[in-house]
Formats: structure tokens, sequence, C-alpha cells
């Protein structure tokens, strides 16, 4: 079950969380859609590349990481989009591309776009195209220690 990491280490730090279970959906906005939360309140997990160590960049659902701001805030020489190949074994109780932005849990650095941080709350994917959470972004910031930097 793709919930069952994520919802332990919440569950064992106390958190305070909703399970949201939605139609399948793969797009963020989709996603937002069919969970009937705000593209912005949102929060979509991009697996990048920074000088070739893989990260995670969390984005309001409906924005896009813009790789020069990218570079320029974490002070890599490099950033790229990672793909599906290149992450997806990193994640083996993830379904592909609905893994959670917590990096913490797979022992990667997690960048946050400060967009997030502006609402109360924050809702991803929890492992599956059919499964959200939605948490205080304040616990989610306590718990991943996410880096700030403008996307």
């Amino acid at each position: 079950m793709p919930m069952a990491k994520l919802a332990a280490f919440l569950d064992a730090n106390h958190v305070k969380y909703v399970r949201i279970k939605h139609s399948k959906a793969y797009t963020a906005m989709e996603v937002a859609q069919s969970a009937h939360i705000q593209g912005k309140e949102l929060a979509k997990t991009v697996m990048v590349s920074l000088d070739g160590r893989m990260a995670m960049a969390v984005v309001p659902g409906s924005r896009k990481v813009v790789l020069d701001l990218m570079r320029k805030g974490t002070g890599a020489q490099s950033v790229q989009l990672a793909t599906e190949q290149e992450f997806q074994n990193l994640f083996p109780d993830c379904e592909v591309g609905a893994m959670p932005p917590f990096g913490n849990l797979y022992g990667m650095e997690v960048y946050v776009d400060p967009r997030l941080a502006e609402d109360a709350e924050i809702a991803f994917n929890a492992g599956s195209h059919t499964e959200l959470v939605k948490m205080t972004y304040q616990d989610f910031e306590r718990l991943v220690q996410p880096k700030r930097v403008p996307m």
C-alpha cells in the first residue's frame, strides 16, 4: 500500500492529516479537480537532477519549475528535469509520478517554492494516483525541513 510508509511517519510524529481519495488522475490539475482542491493549494513533486544528484522540487500544482531560478537558488551548476526512468526505482512503495514531497523518507533533499507557505494547509499525492494527504504547511516544513527556493 503506497500510503503506509508516509502514514507511519506522520503518525509517529503526531501529525494531524486527512486522507482524500479521488478518482484516478495523473496531472496536478486533474488531481486538484478530482479532489476539489484549488491548484495552488496542491503541492506538485517534480524530480530534478542537481549536478547529477536527485532532488525534489515542490511547487504549487498550477505552476511549473523554472530551472534557471532553481539553478540560482540552489547554487547548482546543472539543473535538469529527471526522467521517470531515472527516479522510478527510488520510490519502490509509490506509483511512478505520485511520490509525496517527503524526500527525507527517501534520502534526498527537498526544495520548496515559497508560495506554498502562503497557505495554512498543503495537499499532495500520497504515493498513488488516487489518494492525497492534506495537512498543515507548518507540520510539513517541520518534518521535511525543505529549503525554500523561488521556482
